[in-house]
């Protein structure tokens, strides 16, 4: 038996943006408007879920004056 595979991000954003556009068009029926928001309300929690996870993998390699390769997590400056 197959295991299920996990959803990819890029595949979680595409459907999120089809879901919008659907909602955006006006054209979906209001019990329809709804089952889909609700999927999409889960792929956006997917999105952010999957983001926060490759946030904490992210290392920079810096040199430092000895020339020694050293990691330090990753930060967001504040724009």
């Amino acid at each position: 038996m197959a295991k299920k595979s996990e959803t990819k991000f890029e595949d979680a954003l595409g459907k999120l943006e089809k879901i919008v556009t659907q909602l955006e068009e006006g054209e979906v029926s209001l019990d329809n408007s709804l089952k889909i928001f609700e999927e999409g309300i889960q792929l956006s929690r997917l999105c952010a879920k999957k983001l926060e996870e490759a946030e904490k993998k992210i290392e920079i390699l810096t040199k430092t004056k000895e020339g020694k390769i050293t990691k330090r997590p990753f930060e967001l400056k504040d724009e």
